[in-house]
């Protein structure tokens, strides 16, 4: 009988807690169900059960199990093992996990409760303050409510030292209360008081509504849409249909369940469109996709990872659509990921007219009570899906994976970075794959280089299609010398005039243009022109980016904002002006060089809701804008038929920043964003803003030579020990005190290196030193690709506790990026 279990809590604690099951349960208990569990004082959590045993914990008292949420788990197997390996190989805990992994929806959670005492009496030694009766008056309203309510009833803020008072004396008592956060979306729907068939009964409703026109039309409709005179299964009637369809209003409704004739009943519904959906054909593969095709599944026989190494334009995505259809027509399911959500918005369209409602959607643009319904759908339906999604994805409840597709492998937005776990879903996805027995498809026409050394290596499978589809030739690239135009003062804005004349010819021939600029904002920096003074955010150490839209500076790592001061506060001179440029003075310079043409732009800034994406796109795709301007989101596999021109306009800035992989990711966003141009038997332009161009890097780039930079940048990367010949370890140290981060970052990689030795580099300042007025210490580890993680994981853990006899030690924020980017 076992009469523990052992259950993972939502928080970052790095081991399981034992709680007893209450002897008089009888509800069955296994693991992957979710239970409520006390853990602190006074706080409930919901936990997930990870083993029942009968071994008793020893050394402290257990506490019980106080419910059970599930009469069946809402995890499959392997997922706790799963989320186990991300916490072992990343270097968190599994609570990091569970918190990423599963929809808040599905997560109860502790909420301050405050409740008035209604037997409290005023001491006349002793009276109350004006704060204090405020909250008491607010609470004689409602008498039961959460902090956050109390602040609104009352118009009052920071509560809680007040509160503290009036606990003191008793005026009011503080509970938890649990809450639930999903709430299943319901419909009312109308049926007949009486049974199909009844002949006599429906004779006897149209006698009483015979005198009544607007219900005898509602009664009519009614049957009309329920389909009662026919045979076979009566079909459900929603209220608003039902209004919708006999056109009069919800008072004759109301008039008729007074009757008796209708009555009224809630019914759970989908939050999205479950109408059945025609499903087309797959388009056929061309000789070479074909080709490619046979070769991806030789190579399963032999890799259960395969590379695809296709140019843009190629026709990837039709592959990956023939095997998907292969996959379920074996009875298993997909799933296939994006790097954006911007890249779903084309990909649902395509893969819906495929593939139907057998196509699920899941990204973080969904509320959390659609999040809910879709995980809800995976666990209880083993049917076979295709699940498109973005990384988070890789937790959803699958029953039986058989394929799943990494699209643009290379990008850069499959790594989260906070909070924990710092997974990457590419790798992560291949781990999943392998438990459940399934294949994984990387395709991109830019390989990551540990992807693509690992491929050469025989580790993966390569399959290569290094032709674009109907044999469309790569667009032609034009470097342009910036530095050399401006010394001509030829320069119009931040436009050379190849570009200017390429666009003019372009749009006169009906067709459209991308711009390409990798930072968003007006201008990157703002900058006094007297005596050079540029104004720094107050919680990070970087600059301050201008939006002219809002007449602000913002910063792109806090989010605080500042007014633009309007004289210099270092000189006192009114020269402050803006120095570069973003996607934002990028529109206005269009704005004026081309008047009249339409103009979208797409950046964070404007894709901040849920249809942002979408509507840019569409609009784009339907010619409705002529000219796109964008940062990194318009590389990602946007397929366009009507761009002939594209524009990078600074691709120094890609090229020069402090990174070892700095000249990896700017030939693959230069690549890839050249790829838009001259698609559907169409060639294509590219005009490149350098000041460099005989940098070997834009050479490569011109040649679209993949393999030149690979081989350049593998050299560099063995003679300097970086991966893909070793795995990275950051370790980030943070604390608002600089001097004393400054001493304790020192000990404790001093302490790392009695371990590791000279695998050990730092402490270092990264290149923003302060983000929200923590200070920040990186230290870099260079590990063995054959070194154990878990043993790695078990001395950084052994090394950070022997550091904590340092009481100093206990205010240090702490943690791991493991293969960062």
């Amino acid at each position: 009988m076992n009469r523990f279990a052992d259950v993972v809590l939502p928080l970052p604690l790095y081991k399981y807690f034992t709680y007893r099951i209450p002897a008089d349960w009888q509800q069955p208990l296994s693991p992957g169900s979710r239970v409520v569990v006390p853990f602190g004082r006074k706080k409930y959590y919901t936990a997930i059960v990870v083993r029942l045993h009968d071994v008793t914990p020893q050394g402290y008292e257990v506490k019980e199990i106080l419910s059970l949420l599930d009469e069946r788990p809402v995890l499959r197997r392997p997922q706790l093992q799963f989320w186990e390996w991300i916490a072992d190989y990343y270097l968190c805990s599994v609570g990091d996990v569970y918190k990423a992994a599963l929809p808040s929806g599905l997560k109860l959670e502790s909420e301050t409760t405050v409740t008035l005492n209604t037997e409290f009496e005023e001491p006349d030694d002793d009276r109350l303050k004006e704060r204090e009766w405020m909250l008491l008056a607010a609470l004689s309203k409602k008498p039961r409510m959460t902090v956050q309510e109390l602040e609104k009833e009352s118009g009052m803020h920071n509560l809680l030292p007040t509160l503290r008072l009036l606990l003191e004396r008793e005026a009011v008592f503080v509970s938890e209360q649990i809450k639930a956060h999903y709430r299943p979306k319901t419909e009312t729907y109308v049926r007949l008081t009486f049974a199909p068939g009844d002949e006599a009964a429906l004779r006897h409703a149209f006698e009483r509504v015979k005198q009544a026109k607007k219900q005898e039309v509602m009664l009519l409709s009614f049957l009309d849409l329920s389909h009662f005179m026919q045979l076979g299964k009566l079909c459900e009637v929603s209220r608003k249909s039902l209004l919708d369809r006999s056109g009069v209003s919800s008072a004759v409704l109301g008039a008729m369940v007074e009757k008796g004739l209708f009555e009224t009943y809630k019914k759970e519904i989908s939050r999205f469109d479950t109408a059945t959906l025609p499903v087309g054909e797959i388009a056929p593969l061309s000789e070479l996709q074909q080709t490619a095709y046979r070769q991806i599944l030789d190579s399963f026989k032999e890799h259960a990872v395969t590379l695809l190494h296709g140019v843009t334009s190629s026709g990837k995505t039709e592959i990956y659509a023939h095997l998907i259809q292969r996959v379920l027509d074996g009875g298993r399911q997909v799933l296939y990921l994006v790097p954006e959500i911007a890249l779903t918005t084309q990909l649902t369209n395509r893969l819906r007219k495929m593939f139907g409602d057998k196509l699920v959607i899941y990204h973080s643009k969904f509320s959390d009570n659609e999040r809910v319904e879709i995980w809800n759908t995976l666990l209880n339906d083993r049917s076979p899906r295709l699940v498109l999604g973005v990384r988070s994805s890789i937790f959803l409840p699958f029953a039986d994976l058989g394929l799943v597709i990494v699209d643009e492998e290379h990008e850069t937005s499959y790594k989260q970075y906070d909070p924990a776990p710092r997974y990457h879903a590419r790798n992560a996805a291949i781990v999943l794959a392998s438990m459940h027995g399934a294949k994984t498809l990387l395709g991109t026409a830019t390989p990551a280089i540990e992807t693509y050394f690992n491929a050469r290596q025989g580790k993966y499978g390569l399959v290569e299609l290094k032709h674009r589809f109907n044999d469309v030739e790569l667009p032609q690239i034009i470097p342009v010398d910036v530095k050399e135009m401006r010394r001509k003062n030829r320069m119009q804005g931040n436009f050379t005039p190849e570009l200017i004349n390429r666009m003019q010819t372009a749009l006169q021939e009906g067709e459209q243009v991308i711009l390409f600029q990798n930072r968003r904002g007006f201008a990157p920096m703002v900058e006094c022109k007297q005596c050079a003074w540029v104004p720094k955010c107050e919680h990070c150490d970087v600059s301050l980016t201008y939006h002219k839209r809002y007449n602000q500076l913002t910063c792109h790592y806090c989010g605080y904002t500042y007014e633009i001061p309007k004289v210099c506060p270092a000189c006192g001179q009114p020269t402050i002006g803006v120095m570069g440029f973003g996607t934002e003075r990028i529109e206005e310079d269009i704005a004026r060089l081309f008047p009249g043409v339409p103009v979208s732009r797409m950046d964070l800034d404007t894709t901040r809701s849920r249809n942002a994406y979408e509507q840019i796109i569409d609009d784009f795709s339907k010619g409705k804008n002529k000219i796109l301007i964008g940062t990194q989101m318009i590389t990602k596999g946007l397929d366009f038929d009507h761009v002939s021109v594209v524009g990078i306009l600074s691709a120094d800035q890609m090229m020069n920043f402090p990174d070892f992989r700095a000249h990896e990711r700017a030939f693959q966003m230069m690549e890839q964003v050249s790829g838009r141009a001259g698609r559907k038997n169409r060639n294509g332009v590219v005009v490149l803003q350098t000041s460099d161009p005989s940098s070997p890097l834009i050479q490569q780039v011109m040649a679209h030579d993949y393999e030149g930079m690979y081989n350049r940048q593998l050299a560099e990367r063995k003679a300097f020990s970086y991966p893909p010949y070793t795995r990275l370890i950051y370790v980030y140290l943070k604390h608002r005190d600089e001097t004393l981060l400054q001493e304790l970052a020192v000990r404790y990689t001093t302490a790392l290196r009695e371990v590791f030795g000279a695998r050990v580099l730092g402490p270092d300042n990264p290149p923003v030193a302060r983000i929200q007025s923590l200070y920040i210490r990186k230290v870099m580890l260079k590990m063995e690709l054959a070194a154990s993680m878990s043993r790695v994981k078990e001395i950084l853990r052994q090394v950070y506790e022997n550091m904590l006899v340092d009481d100093r030690f206990k205010s240090l924020l702490l943690y791991y990026d493991v293969d960062p980017l």
